[in-house]
């Protein structure tokens, strides 16, 4: 698991790391967590690769900004035009193609550690790698600016790139920032990553506005008026409840799953997927094993224990820390969830607040260990055949594929209009 990720599940996890603590690691040591898939038939297969030909699928979240950024920022370090298995990555052309992957938001995170003029670098860095992908595959890859875009793209045969800012530390308290995220391409920004602003809590840090300060209220109505969507994946649920009523337009879950499920802060609990839908927003569900499962969870924890034991007899020499770390994960086998796990999400999002509200957020390149039989960017027909054997209907397929997504964003671009302030001539 990545250092980003771990940090998104284990913040504010003291109680739950004592307890775990307190019964011994062992006692979470269960094996390999295994769910029996169904072997998909392949007529029901092969239909809905045919009804995704017809509708952009769009992932709300793939961090390979961030893996170009491990490498220097070198274009030549990661060829997309082949199979990428060999570095370790989960997406490339091939793959993305077997997906059927219409339309992608790429993550252009940066550490929340970053603050400043630093910050403001990291995310330019990282939006200028969208660019630069998009500009040296343009037979592949095409900036989308609007739901118009996306559609046509898709099209094309190209897959539709967006850009998602992750954390509103990206744009150092400054408005103008963040509009000039927005003229670069930029179309969501999640309000915070893992940890809290002065104007912005996140899930599981200390709350520092309890809810948002009053420069947050400005961040969403600029958001608004620019045609940005507010996306509250991370954030508290002070602060979600606060940016769904301040919000003169939609919001997204970018990334999140369902609390009822898998109770980590990270997930979203049942009143606030309610306040989401009322408002015509979405939640699109994230893959990360340890947002998906309560044993993924007990595990994630006592993972976190256990290298923050390491960290305080060795500091942060990784050369001695980690291959401790790796001997412990050998005789702890982490529980593996399934795509049957994700599936269960989405069942509940669509139970509790309608499927009008549901998408996919993978979060693929941003954590280690995918779900059985979603392993990778190939995988979305696989978790949509089966949304397809639980009931789900045609017209509810290409809804979570990427129709409320779209629509969404239609409603969001609609109130941008709606408050342009008026020019004097």
């Amino acid at each position: 698991m990545t250092r980003k990720r771990r940090a998104g599940i284990f913040s504010a996890l003291t109680t739950s790391i004592t307890l775990v603590l307190s019964i011994g690691l062992s006692s979470v040591s269960t094996g390999a967590e295994t769910t029996t898939l169904v072997k998909p038939d392949p007529s029901r297969s092969a239909h809905i690769k045919e009804l995704l030909s017809g509708v952009s699928l769009i992932d709300g979240h793939n961090d390979l900004p961030w893996q170009y950024r491990k490498l220097g920022n070198d274009m030549n370090a990661i060829n997309l035009t082949r199979d990428a298995r060999k570095i370790n990555l989960v997406t490339d052309f091939p793959r993305l193609k077997d997906g059927c992957v219409g339309g992608q938001f790429w993550s252009v995170y940066i550490p929340p550690a970053m603050l400043g003029s630093v910050a403001v670098r990291a995310v330019l860095e990282q939006i200028d790698v969208v660019h630069q992908m998009v500009a040296r595959y343009p037979d592949r890859l095409e900036l989308a600016l609007t739901a118009d875009d996306i559609e046509r793209i898709h099209r094309s045969g190209k897959v539709a790139s967006l850009i998602g800012m992750e954390g509103g530390h990206s744009i150092d308290n400054s408005l103008a920032m963040l509009r000039m995220t927005y003229a670069l391409g930029a179309r969501y920004m999640t309000l915070t990553h893992t940890k809290s602003l002065d104007w912005a809590d996140a899930a599981g840090d200390e709350p520092k506005a309890h809810g948002l300060s009053r420069f947050g209220e400005s961040v969403i109505h600029e958001m608004n008026q620019l045609g940005m969507l507010v996306d509250v994946s991370h954030v508290s649920d002070e602060t979600m409840a606060t940016a769904i009523q301040s919000s003169k337009a939609p919001v997204i879950c970018s990334h999140s799953s369902a609390r009822a499920i898998c109770d980590v802060p990270r997930n979203v609990p049942d009143e606030m997927l309610k306040a989401i839908a009322a408002r015509g927003g979405m939640v699109m569900v994230n893959f990360v094993p340890g947002f998906l499962t309560e044993k993924g969870r007990v595990y994630g924890i006592a993972e976190q224990a256990e290298e923050d034991r390491l960290g305080k007899l060795f500091g942060k020499d990784e050369k001695k820390t980690q291959p401790l770390l790796d001997e412990w994960k050998k005789s702890h086998p982490a529980p593996q969830p399934t795509l049957n796990d994700v599936a269960n999400h989405m069942d509940h999002i669509r139970n509790v607040a309608g499927v009008n509200c549901l998408g996919i957020g993978a979060d693929y390149e941003g954590f280690g260990h995918p779900p059985i039989g979603l392993e990778d960017v190939s995988c979305y027909p696989a978790l949509l055949t089966e949304l397809s054997r639980r009931g789900y209907s045609d017209e509810e397929i290409k809804k979570v594929a990427g129709l409320n997504l779209l629509r969404v964003l239609r409603s969001v671009e609609k109130v941008a209009k709606e408050l342009k302030p008026v020019r004097a001539h």
